[in-house]
């Protein structure tokens, strides 16, 4: 509250005219920068019949002040948000591997917590049209065109090269990108459609690497399945991959060498008016995105 009152006081030159502001009395408003005064061993404001000015001091101080109330008004409008946004009809669109592997249970966690939220949740791999579907938030990988949309940047989305125990030791494991032209791949066609995988090299060397496609699919979960079998080395996301590199089914390779990261972005009709239950869940969202967030157990709480 000292904070709050020093700034008003600063802003409006008058130690009524913040009082009236703030719902409080004019000697509550004295009384709390004297005390500031004092704690700081400073005088914060020059005093005359005109009104009252900052010191140099004090104008230091406001400017930190003025920070950290911001910071405060924002951090209490995100729990409202939260709080405001548990109703009402929400319509969420994602790709297929993205929805049913990370969103769902995120979701169904989302729904637990405001159990008078209605959610509407599709996926679809092409383009959707949020405003002729009626969509409120989509999920979307990848860098985003320039467009009228409204965005907010949730998180990053690592891959992987990977490859089966029993393929490796058929076929040999790889130690360079190049290495990559004598294997049999698999190809994600959405993202990967000229068979071509970038690679940056530990020096920083970015590679285009020319490979042999065995299968082509768009569908994540059909290439991690026949990685799975042995049928050759496949670019995942982490998201994608992590269960199975976990139980060893497959094994990353190259990993001194970086792939590229997607950004995850949440992105809805417009940037203005935005209602508070779109709001409230990308806030959210954006809070379970942080990190590693692939390694996590999604289905935890919080």
């Amino acid at each position: 509250m000292t904070m709050q009152v020093f700034v008003r006081v600063v802003e409006t030159g008058s130690f009524s005219k913040a009082a009236a502001e703030l719902a409080t009395t004019q000697p509550t408003a004295t009384k709390a920068v004297a005390e500031a005064e004092r704690r700081l061993g400073a005088r914060l404001l020059h005093r005359s019949t005109r009104g009252v000015t900052p010191t140099e001091v004090g104008l230091l101080y406001y400017e930190r002040c003025k920070a950290l109330v911001r910071d405060a008004d924002e951090a209490d409008s995100v729990a409202a948000l939260v709080q405001g946004g548990g109703s009402g009809l929400l319509r969420i669109n994602t790709s297929v591997a993205f929805g049913r592997r990370v969103l769902v249970p995120l979701v169904l966690r989302y729904m637990q917590a405001h159990p008078q939220l209605q959610v509407e949740l599709s996926f679809d791999d092409r383009y959707v049209n949020l405003v002729e579907q009626g969509v409120d938030l989509a999920v979307r990988m990848g860098r985003l065109a320039d467009s009228s949309l409204g965005a907010r940047y949730l998180g990053r989305n690592p891959w992987m090269l990977a490859g089966a125990p029993a393929y490796l030791t058929a076929r040999g494991t790889p130690q360079r990108p190049a290495d990559l032209a004598g294997h049999d791949c698999l190809v994600y066609s959405s993202v990967q459609g000229d068979a071509r995988w970038p690679f940056v090299t530990p020096a920083g060397e970015e590679l285009a690497v020319p490979v042999r496609a065995t299968l082509k699919s768009n569908n994540l979960s059909a290439l991690l399945a026949a990685c799975r079998a042995g049928m050759g080395l496949a670019v995942l996301p982490w998201y994608v991959a992590n269960t199975s590199h976990a139980d060893g089914s497959i094994v990353q390779l190259l990993a001194d060498h970086a792939l590229p990261s997607q950004e995850v972005h949440a992105v809805f009709p417009s940037p203005k008016l935005v209602p508070a239950k779109v709001t409230a869940f990308i806030v959210w969202l954006q809070q379970q995105l942080q990190g590693e967030w692939w390694v996590a157990d999604l289905t935890q709480g919080d």
